[in-house]
């Protein structure tokens, strides 16, 4: 064997490719064995590379030195073999394969290298592998045909995305990752500058400022699909770095965003799984969103919708309610049809659930032909019970379920309670797609831990400026914003908004976020300086590409549609990332490693 194994070979198909009009043509194929049959003078190979499997025949009448050859081939070795292409007999043809109306008798065969043992199975997509073992050798993770449609669909999806955005006169511009660390909401990640001592860049949570700069330099219209760094607790599907389609328009308004938004949305999902999204979409305002589902990025799959009896209950015998509306608060129901049936069990299950969002319990009650079965009955008049089930909905068979306490409480708890009933009840169907726009966000949220208003989306929002001039300097939380988020079956797939474009509403915002004047000038004076220079209105949004790439793939873990995703605590399995650094590296950032203890 020559030191170049392919030395006057070149591959003229791939595995998947053949089929029935290539019989009697000779072929080079290269891949992997993905699982190795010896019938007694004839050998079986299924070949594979990302395109599929073929099979592949040793056998003396072929070649006799390929067939002794092939008796050493073992799973996951990599092989290259010449070949003429044959019908296979009527009753051996496979049609679980598309190549298999043919097979591939081997003339010749090179063993381009071996494989030890395996950590994991690559041929065997039924076998479970816990994740800590997938992420630890992702090079073979990866190799599995499951993944690799995974990541070649969200290969195809981004150049849908591009041509799309390319057809649309949409410029697309990269920015930086080394910037300067901006309150935006999450934490930064930091970067030493080694020339600069004592100084750190930020790597960028979004890329907004520099597109917002992008459309002051006059590009009208920017996108581009960019990395994103936040440092957080990495609950659910969250990652420390992450991909978004990020977009910015010059001289338009919510509208404009939302429609090319829309057609892209619809483009992609049609182009990569043959979904047809039926446009416009829905929507919703984020207190319509709030007053049906508890939350502001509620699943259309199902209804188990929110039902106010604050008004009908109000002053009524069961003080747990009466003394949640006496306070501000409020009481909600949850009408589930057919829930009568729901064990005792089950409804402490829900009551434990709804702990979990701060709520100090749940009140239910069964539908029955002759009134209510509940613990709380009797604290009701019958005009009230009448009430609470025409309000509800609810008949005999069905169950309400109630909660009560601040507005935020019972929205969490209700809103989360409504998903998990869902998929307890099997009410979700993952092959349905269910889009809404939620619009009309209010523009800062109320930190109860700090005590300060904080912006719901960031702090360059547009405000409805009838809010702004009525509400600024009393009330901050009643300001709207003209912001936007899409969702989809429950899952906020991306937000945007119209921007800030005059620094005098700039910096008013800024001191309602009781910045001071040297804060706004030290963090943010190169942008407030931008403004002055003739910014035309303008606005946007960011999806997040991973988030969709859950939905075009079925899968319900983030980690499975990232190349090489970290682990919920930071951490990459495969390069052991993070590491310890060298001493010498840190004495020339000027840094010093303090322990925890000191």
């Amino acid at each position: 064997m020559t030191l170049n194994q392919l030395e006057s070979w070149s591959r003229t198909n791939m595995c998947g490719d053949l089929r029935k009009e290539a019989t009697g043509k000779e072929v080079i194929l290269m891949g992997w064995v993905n699982n190795r049959r010896d019938h007694g003078g004839v050998i079986f190979i299924d070949l594979r590379d990302y395109t599929g499997l073929c099979q592949i025949v040793f056998g003396n009448q072929h070649d006799a030195n390929s067939f002794e050859r092939a008796d050493t081939l073992r799973s996951e070795n990599v092989i290259a073999i010449k070949g003429i292409v044959a019908d296979r007999a009527d009753n051996m043809i496979n049609p679980k394969m598309v190549t298999g109306e043919i097979e591939i008798f081997v003339t010749e065969l090179k063993i381009l290298n071996t494989c030890k043992n395996l950590p994991l199975q690559i041929s065997d997509e039924q076998q479970e592998v816990n994740e800590k073992t997938r992420l630890k050798y992702r090079t073979l993770d990866l190799r599995r045909p499951a993944m690799q449609e995974n990541l070649m669909l969200r290969s195809k999806a981004a150049q849908v995305v591009r041509n799309f955005f390319y057809d649309s006169q949409f410029f697309e511009i990269d920015t930086p990752f080394l910037t300067r660390s901006t309150p935006e909401g999450a934490r930064d990640f930091l970067v030493p500058s080694r020339v600069n001592p004592g100084k750190f860049f930020a790597l960028p949570q979004s890329p907004q400022l520099f597109k917002q700069m992008l459309m002051i330099s006059g590009y009208d219209r920017y996108f581009q699909i960019v990395k994103c760094f936040r440092d957080e607790d990495l609950r659910g599907n969250r990652q420390p770095e992450f991909t978004q389609i990020d977009i910015e328009m010059s001289f338009t308004d919510q509208a404009q965003v939302i429609s090319v938004v829309e057609k892209m949305v619809q483009k992609l999902f049609k182009e990569t799984i043959n979904v047809d999204v039926q446009l416009p979409i829905i929507q919703m305002t984020y207190a319509e969103a709030m007053d049906d589902y508890g939350v502001d990025a509620p699943d259309l799959r199902y209804d188990l919708k929110l039902k106010d009896v604050s008004s009908i209950i109000k002053g009524c015998g069961f003080k747990v309610f009466s003394g949640a509306t006496d306070k501000g608060g409020i009481v909600k129901t949850i009408m589930v049809p057919n829930g009568s049936s729901l064990s005792r069990k089950e409804l402490d299950d829900f009551t434990d659930f709804v702990k979990i969002f701060k709520s100090k319990g749940m009140a239910w009650a069964k539908i029955n032909e002759d009134g209510w079965q509940s613990p709380i009955a009797k604290f009701f008049t019958e005009e009230e019970i009448q009430a609470i089930n025409e309000k509800t909905g609810a008949k005999p068979g069905d169950l309400i379920l109630f909660g009560a306490d601040t507005s935020k409480i019972v929205n969490d708890s209700l809103g989360n309670l409504r998903k998990e009933i869902a998929k307890k009840l099997g009410l979700v169907n993952d092959d349905v797609f269910k889009f809404v726009w939620v619009t009309d966000f209010p523009l800062f949220e109320y930190d109860e831990t700090e005590k300060r208003y904080s912006s719901s989306h960031h702090p360059f929002t547009m405000p409805v400026i009838e809010d702004l001039e009525k509400w600024g300097e009393t009330d901050p939380s009643k300001i709207k914003s003209i912001a936007y988020d899409l969702v989809l079956n429950g899952v906020e797939l991306g937000g945007g908004s119209i921007r800030i474009h005059q620094k005098e509403i700039q910096e008013k915002i800024f001191k309602l976020l009781n910045l001071s004047d040297q804060e706004i000038k030290e963090k943010f004076g190169f942008f407030i300086e931008s403004l002055e220079f003739g910014a035309p209105p303008h606005g946007g949004l960011a999806f997040g590409f991973d988030r969709i790439m859950m939905f075009l793939n079925k899968t319900s873990s983030i980690r499975d549609v990232i190349p090489f995703p970290k682990t919920q605590q930071a951490s990459c399995l495969l390069t052991e990332a993070p590491s310890d650094v060298a001493l010498d590296q840190l004495k020339e950032l000027g840094l010093a490693i303090r322990k925890s203890n000191q």
